[in-house]
């Protein structure tokens, strides 16, 4: 099942592909968008073979067009497989490692994936080996297993959640390809705008949908995207009897969202940079971590592997957690709210959460960048970091 791009679709940049892929097909009185199908099951006689939708668990036309663009953004030669939410994306994707196998993860992951992996570890499913992605020795070295088992799969996240860490993909690509591991790499943060994990070496990109793709913090999905026949079959036999599909409106109203992808990536953007570099000034912080600064640890990989730097940027307050917290609550604009991605600018210390790694310090705060109007952004930030000071 090789993806073929319409003609009409060759050649264009990722900002345009976004408006055009997915389209229906151009005939007289079509509709421009596809319509949302609404059917659990489709007419059909005999034996079920490939190709037949036969079963609303199996397929589903409304899934179709999101699948198809979600494929050409991230530059896959298969549909990719949409699920009924990220973990479930995540769930799908840890299946691939063999009973007994060796999963490789950062130690700061996204934290449904991280809780996930560790749970299957303690059953023996699988042995996990937490590592420091930014730190290329550390993960080889949990690659190779230094005398022990080698790894079989790599999950790369990068910039990682919630400490942005930047992962020198390329070289870790080829160093889990030698050992012969899967490498799935979560691109929720950098999306395919920003980011194409499958042209550096990844066998498998996965998205939270929900997150930017969707982008107006009302859908819950996810989605996985490869190239390779094997993992995609296996992938869609197990959403299918896990039954962890995508319904038919959510699927919709993500394709929605996914038309205006572009700009809404462009403008947080370059809010995030604006801000990142006022806050690295600002008194009351300690510490700003985003790729996008000089000074960042991870700015010269994600300067030669993206293109930007994403819209999350975190913050360490001085004053500790009390100060963190007081902050949080003194904004008015920024929403405090866990999640990302949406149009809306949302705030939320991270270590509120029981499974936080303990490497998360406990005063850090994870912004997401929307698309409101900058300065509007900055002076609610000021205002809030002038309560925190008191009278003058």
């Amino acid at each position: 099942m090789t993806l073929h791009a319409p003609n009409h679709l060759e050649n264009l940049s990722p900002d345009t592909m976004v408006v055009a892929a997915g389209r229906p097909a151009r005939e007289h009185d079509s509709p421009v968008n596809p319509p949302i199908v609404l059917s659990s099951t489709y007419v059909g006689t005999g034996a079920v073979v490939d190709g037949d939708r036969a079963y609303g668990r199996y397929s589903n036309p409304t899934w179709d067009p999101l699948e198809e663009a979600l494929s050409e953004l991230e530059g896959a030669t298969l549909p990719a497989l949409l699920f009924s939410s990220g973990l479930a994306a995540v769930s799908a994707a840890l299946s691939l490692i063999p009973v007994g196998g060796v999963l490789v993860m950062p130690t700061h992951s996204y934290q449904g994936a991280l809780v996930m992996a560790q749970e299957q570890s303690a059953k023996g499913l699988f042995t996990l080996r937490t590592v420091d992605i930014a730190n290329n020795d550390e993960v080889i070295a949990a690659l190779t297993g230094s005398g022990e088992k080698a790894a079989s799969m790599l999950w790369l996240e990068s910039p990682t959640n919630p400490m942005l860490e930047v992962a020198d993909m390329q070289v870790l690509c080829r160093s889990a390809q030698a050992v012969g591991a899967i490498i799935v790499t979560d691109n929720t943060f950098s999306t395919p705008l920003v980011q194409k994990p499958l042209e550096l070496g990844a066998d498998l990109v996965l998205h939270s949908v929900t997150k930017y793709l969707a982008g107006h913090s009302d859908v819950v999905l996810g989605a996985l995207a490869t190239s390779n026949p094997e993992l995609r079959s296996t992938l869609l036999h197990h959403r299918s009897i896990h039954g962890a599909i995508a319904g038919p409106f959510e699927a919709w109203l993500a394709l929605r969202g996914l038309r205006t992808l572009a700009l809404r990536v462009e403008r947080s953007q370059a809010s995030a940079v604006e801000l990142a570099q006022r806050l690295d000034l600002h008194d009351a912080v300690e510490r700003v971590l985003f790729p996008g600064l000089p000074l960042d640890p991870g700015h010269n990989r994600a300067k030669a592997q993206m293109n930007g730097f994403g819209s999350i940027l975190c913050i360490e307050v001085a004053g500790g957690e009390a100060a963190a917290t007081a902050f949080v609550e003194a904004l008015r604009l920024w929403t405090p709210a866990t999640s990302l991605g949406g149009v809306e600018s949302l705030i939320e210390r991270r270590r509120r959460h029981a499974n936080e790694p303990e490497t998360v310090p406990a005063n850090l705060l994870r912004l997401s960048v929307g698309i409101e109007n900058v300065e509007d952004l900055w002076r609610d930030l000021e205002q809030a970091f002038d309560q925190l000071s008191g009278p003058q």
